[in-house]
């Protein structure tokens, strides 16, 4: 095993996952780390689950990430996060947007959402970040992901400056103060729990 730093990104399609994958990628290379990424899409542009996982380090081996190995799981929604749950590793964290989304099968009636999704979660350490007021407040409620960034931003320790310019690199230049102030908003967030 490397010195990596495994983390998993999961949400719905629509949410921003692979964007905010993308970033963390970046704001890692930046950081002066090897990077490694893998995704997998689902049925991203239909509501259904997105999972991409970021490997960083000095020496990253390889971009998978195995069953109880990642060092954190960022996801954008409950149910995502409890079914991404066995692949965090003794002592890992979750960030977890304070958001539930029903899925088509739900939707349908052909399923069911899982019972307690915030208490389970909180059994697990969980932080859920209210993610989605805190987009709203930066002017952008499409800017949750990025918000969500911020709070990993404290756990990782960057630089703002850093994940500034990278999202002023990478998002629509119309999109890049209220993706910078959620990225701000965010790691206000985590930084005072």
């Amino acid at each position: 095993m490397s010195n990596a730093t495994t983390v998993l990104l999961c949400g719905v399609g629509g949410q921003g996952t692979i964007l905010a994958a993308d970033l963390l990628a970046r704001a890692a290379l930046a950081a002066g780390n090897q990077v490694k990424v893998s995704e997998i899409h689902g049925m991203a542009q239909r509501g259904g689950a997105v999972t991409t996982v970021v490997r960083f380090g000095e020496d990253v081996s390889t971009m998978v990430a195995d069953i109880g190995e990642t060092d954190c799981i960022v996801s954008f929604e409950t149910t995502e996060a409890l079914r991404n749950i066995s692949f965090l590793k003794q002592g890992g964290y979750l960030l977890v947007a304070d958001e539930t989304i029903k899925p088509l099968p739900v939707a349908c009636g052909r399923a069911s959402m899982p019972q307690d999704a915030k208490g389970k979660l909180d059994s697990f350490g969980a932080v859920l970040i209210p993610a989605h007021d805190l987009a709203v407040e930066a002017g952008n409620a499409k800017c949750e992901n990025v918000a969500i960034l911020g709070a990993l931003e404290s756990r990782l320790g960057f630089g703002a400056d850093l994940w500034k310019g990278v999202i002023e690199g990478r998002v629509p230049p119309k999109t890049v103060e209220a993706n910078v102030k959620a990225f701000e908003l965010g790691l206000e967030f985590a930084n005072g729990r």
